[in-house]
């Protein structure tokens, strides 16, 4: 029922934007002895902001042609180092004899695609190898192709190390840090090769006991019943994964955008006036935004809700409490790999603490191998991306991966 009415929905403003857009630019066009009036080019803007904002479900493209090393630029390529049913590690080969450390940069699974670390990834690219989790969009992968819980996501980071090899780091940026946590454990305590030399877990919920946000309070307001009963629906017929349980991509968005409607209302009206005015940069600026947090990918049922249950509701790991296939997480276990925690100052869905708590459960790393950082004046994509990110914590990152060898 969720997706008939999405797509009733999306159908009808479908048919809305090319005629929004076809008015804007006759409303734009100089007629004889008329020149377009402020009011006129006001409603030209407004007509088509309303035309470039629709929800997407493809993966937008990553468009990291070269990045500059050194005083030069150099040309990279997307390759496909491994692949699954369910996602791809996708690896940016770079024209260079230079080594490099690998690095393996863990997406979200949670409603936008591996892109939304587009600005994390090419950063990181000046000065390391640098691989990426690419999801797929779960309404397009075959029933056949089996569940998706919490589990497999672990098993997924394990696998995607294990193909990259020995003496590789991880990076994970929000709500990854407890599969990397957890997958890092695992592979400590099995002596396994690939573990990796250094972890850093960004604005990531490790115990959401702490500092408790508005999405931690959402996620603990209902019994895990009520989840499933009305934010999970099946994959409609004419899509590739038709029958699959999954919670939708565009509830996701409603839901953060409902957090900050104030401030999208806002983003929406100054790219209405910046089109007004002619500003082509700002509006290429909040284009681009949009066009990528507009994209949308379903997640599975099964590692959506067992996330909020293990995660929000029982905090399980935090209390010694969680299992993967029967195998308690022991994160005492980890010994060889350097961690290094990164939160920031105004984080509104990962509160101040919550990545931190990891230090804690490491208790076996010895004092040394363990670094903390708080970027100031940071929210919660501050810490991966803009000014912030490049200027700040990034050059805090490169550091500690050079310190964990």
């Amino acid at each position: 029922m969720l997706y008939i009415v999405y797509g009733a929905q999306t159908g009808f403003l479908d048919l809305l934007r090319p005629l929004a857009a076809g008015a804007g630019r006759t409303l734009r066009m100089p007629w004889p002895l008329l020149e377009p009036s402020a009011p006129l080019r006001s409603l030209a803007g407004a007509l088509e902001t309303f035309a470039d904002l629709a929800v997407t479900h493809t993966r937008p493209p990553f468009g990291i042609s070269s990045v500059a090393v050194g005083n030069g630029e150099v040309a990279v390529t997307e390759e496909v180092a491994a692949e699954t049913d369910f996602a791809a590690l996708l690896h940016f080969r770079k024209d260079l004899d230079l080594p490099q450390p690998k690095v393996l940069l863990v997406a979200p699974m949670s409603g936008h695609f591996s892109t939304l670390l587009r600005a994390t990834a090419k950063t990181m690219l000046a000065d390391h190898d640098v691989y990426v989790t690419d999801w797929y969009n779960f309404r397009d992968v075959p029933l056949d192709a089996g569940p998706f819980d919490f589990g497999s996501y672990v098993d997924h980071v394990i696998g995607f190390l294990r193909a990259m090899g020995p003496g590789s780091h991880v990076v994970a940026v929000c709500q990854p840090c407890v599969a990397v946590l957890v997958a890092a454990a695992l592979m400590a305590e099995e002596g396994d090769e690939a573990q990796p030399h250094s972890m850093t877990l960004m604005a990531g919920p490790i115990d959401a006991r702490i500092n408790p946000t508005k999405v931690n309070e959402m996620a603990a307001k209902w019994p895990i019943s009520w989840f499933e009963r009305n934010l999970i629906t099946r994959v409609p017929c004419g899509l590739d994964g038709a029958g699959r349980r999954v919670y939708p991509g565009f509830l996701q968005l409603a839901a953060f955008m409902s957090m900050n409607i104030e401030r999208h209302i806002r983003s929406f009206g100054d790219m209405a006036e910046a089109r007004a005015a002619g500003d082509h940069t700002k509006v290429e600026v909040l284009r681009t935004f949009y066009e990528e947090y507009f994209a949308v990918m379903d997640l599975p049922a099964e590692f959506y809700l067992e996330t909020v249950q293990t995660v929000f509701q029982d905090h399980a790991l935090p209390r010694g409490k969680l299992e993967i296939r029967g195998r308690r997480v022991r994160p005492e276990a980890i010994r060889r790999t350097a961690l290094l925690t990164v939160e920031g100052e105004r984080d509104d869905i990962c509160g101040l603490g919550q990545t931190l708590a990891a230090q804690d459960l490491c208790s076996g790393l010895r004092q040394y191998k363990k670094w903390h950082h708080v970027q100031p004046g940071a929210g919660h994509y501050g810490v991966f991306s803009g000014r912030r990110w490049q200027n700040e914590v990034y050059p805090k990152l490169r550091e500690f991966i050079e310190m964990a060898g």
